[in-house]
């Protein structure tokens, strides 16, 4: 899948438009689940917003629950959904005879 430039258009607020951004890379796989992303003051210089636009942003894609932030360690894509289930069942899932 093909991600489109990044153009926001007029009526759409800008920090929405980079988290409809951000997150059409993480659907396209650019950004893969587990990648960490770049700091939140690198990712406005590429996306030639504010610091602050990209930190809304990622409120954005964290509430959407695309990323996730680990406090001292970064922000990371999340793991897709289904992994996260799969998982949760394996664990407890009682052990097989």
């Amino acid at each position: 899948m093909q991600v489109p430039d990044f153009a926001p258009q007029p009526p759409q607020v800008l920090y929405v438009a980079v988290a409809d951004h951000v997150a059409a890379r993480i659907a396209a796989g650019d950004l893969k689940p587990g990648a960490r992303l770049p700091s939140e003051r690198d990712l406005a210089a590429e996306y030639g917003t504010s610091y602050v636009t990209m930190r809304r942003a990622a409120e954005v894609l964290r509430e959407r629950g695309l990323i996730v932030t680990v406090h001292g360690r970064g922000t990371f894509v999340a793991e897709p959904m289904q992994a996260k289930l799969q998982s949760r069942r394996e664990r407890h899932r009682p052990p097989k005879p």
